[in-house]
């Protein structure tokens, strides 16, 4: 059973695999900040410290959100992301979770496909 250790309220869950971060959080006062549980927002920002390779794979709504800048420096949003079969430990800072809620999504590239 995975575990999420929340560091900056020091809870730690054993939660089932393919559990949903926030939801976990809000079932357990794991403490993560939220407003609108879709990944509009950005309230449930997070930055995986420990274990990211055991996070499920990046949603559309958290590239719109975040963009690949935030992405690549290691953070998700709480809403969109799923422990699978491992360990983690997520943090979360006031300064950048406001940073990102400022930010306005993405316009995803849609390709084209030529009909010929």
């Amino acid at each position: 059973m995975p575990q999420i250790r929340f560091i900056n309220s020091n809870k730690q869950l054993d939660v089932p695999e393919d559990s949903n971060i926030l939801r976990m959080s809000l079932r357990y006062d794991g403490e993560l900040p939220n407003r609108c549980g879709g990944g509009i927002c950005g309230t449930c920002v997070f930055k995986a410290e420990e274990g990211a390779e055991f996070l499920d794979n990046v949603k559309i709504q958290e590239r719109r959100k975040l963009g690949e800048e935030w992405l690549e420096k290691g953070y998700r949003l709480g809403c969109q992301t799923f422990v699978t079969n491992g360990d983690i430990e997520i943090s979360w800072d006031d300064e950048i979770t406001n940073q990102v809620k400022m930010r306005k999504p993405d316009k995803l590239k849609q390709e084209v496909a030529a009909n010929k």
